[in-house]
């Protein structure tokens, strides 16, 4: 058996070397969070009301990507349409869970060619609404985001995701890591654009989107401990980088 001494000298080592491994890793953070290059070309974050904190080109017109189905969403839940009723494969319900954590085009393409009125209609509803809003530098023609034409800014998103957090089915995607729905007997999953939905943050509102063109982008709203965040990331360098942005810009502003 080991005497006393040596017990109280082994449990010291121990303890020292978890203090070590503890200075390391808060070193390491610290490092990473101070090192981190924002390759955003246009980046802004506010508080809850969208009173700006910090931003970079916050005016700058730019595709958006998949941010768009934002607005499709908004304006199919409302029209009021049954969301029980079932379009092909899949509900109105499923297929804007699709649209929203997915980020599937073919669901928000669904949803806006079975609106009232048709796809014209809903094109046009879309940028009614945006209107109506006051997003005044944006500018829709389809309804996935796929377009390069699909347009606006950072100040405008802000007032984007300000609309978005009233509509519970958008905040129910913004907490889903994944989407789960049976077909026939068969379940399918599909996982959140945004990989960290359910690990960090407690999010409200969360969308990201990418094309070629509009680089990463991400919109998201949040709750942190000092408050309500609205961050909108747009042309990062590509899909991996922009959720390490969106995560810095929260954690330090």
């Amino acid at each position: 058996m080991l005497s006393n001494n040596l017990v109280l000298h082994r449990n010291s080592c121990i303890i020292g070397l978890m203090r070590i491994f503890i200075i390391l890793a808060l070193w390491s953070s610290v490092a990473f969070a101070r090192d981190l290059k924002i390759t955003a070309t246009s980046w802004i974050v506010t508080d809850g009301t969208g009173a700006v904190i910090e931003s970079d080109n916050p005016g700058e017109v730019r595709a958006i990507g998949s941010i768009t189905k934002l607005m499709t969403a908004m304006i199919v839940i409302d029209a009021k349409q049954d969301l029980d009723q079932r379009i092909g494969r899949y509900t109105r319900r499923e297929l804007l869970q699709l649209a929203l954590v997915k980020s599937d085009n073919s669901a928000a393409d669904e949803l806006c060619n079975n609106y009232p009125g048709g796809r014209v209609n809903c094109i046009v509803d879309m940028n009614k609404k945006a209107i109506g809003l006051g997003l005044i530098n944006t500018h829709y023609v389809e309804p996935t985001g796929l377009s390069v034409f699909d347009t606006s800014t950072a100040e405008d998103l802000v007032k984007l995701v300000i609309a978005a957090s009233q509509y519970a089915i958008v905040n129910e995607a913004a907490v889903t890591p994944q989407v789960k729905i049976k077909v026939k007997k068969r379940w399918l999953v599909f996982n959140n654009t945004n990989p960290i939905i359910g690990r960090n943050h407690n999010f409200i509102v969360s969308k990201t989107g990418y094309i070629r063109a509009s680089g990463g982008c991400i919109a998201v709203m949040v709750e942190t401990e000092i408050g309500r965040r609205i961050v909108v990331v747009l042309g990062s360098k590509n899909t991996h980088t922009r959720i390490p942005e969106v995560e810095f810009i929260i954690n330090n502003y």
